[in-house]
């Protein structure tokens, strides 16, 4: 079944009588971490974040994420952290899915609540508490900023899906949208995070392929994902990783509709040459 719009990893361990077999996949291609594989004694904990619980989804490595990281964070009431960003050269999406946060920037104080979405750039001075009385689940993506010779870093963003209105996809007659937190054209940005939503039986029209490096997670819904010739089941909860490139496509499968938060790396030209040279 589906979990709740604001999945998260699973109290405990399952039965000492259950199959140890999931449906996690992880190839060159693309990569799935199911929502009953992170369960909650797999959380870590970051330096200087306090009363907060991390699941590191996605990280550069050799053969899987090479662009980002993705962190999931249950932060407690009064959680969370003065010294948030270790590497001053990171910028941050970051999308609420549950409870409420406080951003201060640059001494301004920004409170997120559910839906919420807060663009932090490169440099930034922040920091992040929870102010409410429930946990907050905080998504928090992280990209190391590619300058560009004569095009300024961005500003801090603060967004929400309650003010943003979805855009529909061409001819899908709104079955299928993107809200969209900053403007794809800004060529300030190098990274996109957006909430992507299929109505239940909705379609992708065709099998894509490009050159974005994906990071997809599961926010509401079941579908089936067509990935480099496989097809995959997904749910609420499940994360997964797409290599650029990676032949792609899905269809709502479930009798509700299906939301994911999706991270893209844009607007900047291929590098050449090893990544490893200077």
């Amino acid at each position: 079944m589906s979990g709740p719009p604001d999945a998260m990893p699973l109290d405990g361990l399952p039965p000492g009588s259950a199959l140890a077999t999931g449906r996690g996949v992880f190839t060159d291609a693309y990569a799935m971490i199911p929502a009953d594989a992170m369960r909650d004694i797999m959380a870590s904990r970051l330096p200087h974040w306090e009363e907060t619980q991390v699941w590191v989804l996605a990280r550069p490595l050799s053969g899987f994420a090479e662009t980002f990281s993705h962190y999931l964070l249950e932060i407690a009431p009064g959680g969370g952290s003065d010294r948030p960003e270790p590497d001053q050269g990171a910028e941050a999406g970051l999308y609420l899915a549950a409870g409420q946060v406080a951003v201060i920037i640059d001494g301004e104080t920004h409170r997120m609540e559910a839906g919420g979405f807060a663009y932090l750039p490169p440099d930034s001075d922040w920091t992040l508490r929870n102010w409410g009385a429930e946990p907050a689940r905080l998504h928090w993506i992280r990209k190391a900023y590619e300058e560009v010779d004569g095009v300024e870093a961005p500003a801090p963003v603060f967004a929400s899906e309650r003010h943003t209105p979805p855009a529909p996809m061409p001819d899908t007659d709104g079955g299928w949208t993107a809200t969209v937190f900053v403007d794809p054209a800004d060529l300030r940005h190098d990274m996109a995070v957006t909430v992507v939503t299929l109505a239940a039986g909705a379609v992708s029209q065709f099998e894509e392929t490009h050159v974005m490096e994906h990071g997809l997670y599961v926010l509401e819904g079941r579908a089936v994902y067509r990935l480099n010739g496989d097809w995959l089941e997904v749910q609420a909860g499940d994360f997964l990783w797409l290599r650029a490139f990676c032949p792609q496509a899905c269809y709502a499968s479930g009798p509700e509709r299906f939301r994911y938060l999706l991270y893209k790396d844009v607007n900047r030209h291929t590098r050449l040459g090893s990544p490893w040279q200077a």
